[in-house]
């Protein structure tokens, strides 16, 4: 593997088509598409000032390193990526990328990035910005935190542990995703998805839930959340108070305790929906 430390490139295609280059220390400026093509790199403690620097690659590590913001739309059509100890002020990274490794990354402007990307692994990330993982499948979350809206529409086969997300729209047009041990606060959570699956999870969402396929939460709180599940099939196992149930098309819906169950669609039956208000050992002694 060829090495080269401390040195700067500029203009189009600096490296156009590398293979099997050990880059330490490097700055990428003024000049677009830097790597474009190249295989096999390992780039560490370095810095990328211009666009486009990593699209169509494959087999590349990058650790201890910047992408300022003027590397917009730096990683798209690559593939096995590994990133650590990264931090990303451009916005449209990823896209259309296909087995991504992220650990321990910041992304100041998120806006847009990891859209249309496969195979996704990612711990220890934050994120800021609208648009985050549109259309993405096959992710494996754990240990995050979001701030933007309409993230993960239209994502398939997802998983997020250990998050803090605070994001309207979110999760909206997906299937098969579940999170665990989480807290998510925004608007209209969910809606026009399919298997969505919240396990020990707290939600705060105004009319979340709703036009759901199979949306199972187990124990779970749902802080100041109204008008909830409407036109959703849904099995809800809450530790605590809904402010409003509105509508749903049938499941069971258990909590401490629900303060309006409102059915004012006549297609919507009551009997479809089994709805339980449970009363803990330590109500029951008081």
């Amino acid at each position: 593997m060829k090495k080269m430390k401390e040195q700067k490139f500029t203009g189009e295609r600096a490296l156009f088509q590398s293979k099997g280059l050990q880059l330490s220390y490097c700055t990428f400026a003024e000049g677009e598409s830097p790597l474009k093509e190249s295989r096999d790199l390992d780039i560490d403690n370095s810095l990328f000032q211009w666009k486009y620097p990593l699209w169509y690659c494959s087999s590349v590590k990058v650790e201890d390193s910047t992408l300022f913001e003027t590397a917009r739309a730096g990683i798209w059509y690559t593939n096995r990526i590994r990133m650590k100890n990264i931090t990303i002020q451009a916005p449209k990274t990823f896209r259309r990328c296909r087995d991504i490794k992220l650990e321990k990354v910041t992304m100041t402007n998120a806006a847009e990035t990891l859209w249309n990307c496969r195979d996704v692994v990612m711990k220890e990330i934050t994120a800021a910005g609208d648009y985050f993982a549109m259309n993405s499948m096959d992710m494996e979350i754990d240990g995050f935190i979001l701030t933007g809206n309409y993230a993960f529409d239209g994502v398939k086969n997802l998983t997020i542990r250990n998050a803090k997300m605070l994001t309207k729209d979110a999760f909206w047009n997906c299937e098969n995703v579940t999170v665990y041990d989480s807290f998510i606060a925004g608007q209209y959570l969910g809606w026009n998805s399919k298997n969505v699956t919240l396990v020990n999870c707290t939600v705060e969402s105004e009319q979340g839930m709703c036009y759901m396929d199979n949306v199972v939460m187990k124990n779970c709180r749902l802080l100041n959340t109204d008008l909830a599940f409407e036109y959703s099939t849904v099995d809800a196992e809450i530790d605590g108070r809904i402010e409003s149930v509105k509508n749903p098309c049938s499941g069971r819906i258990t909590a401490r305790e629900i303060g309006e169950l409102i059915f004012d669609n006549p297609d919507m039956k009551r009997e479809d929906t089994r709805v339980m208000q449970r009363i803990t050992q330590a109500e029951k002694a008081g």
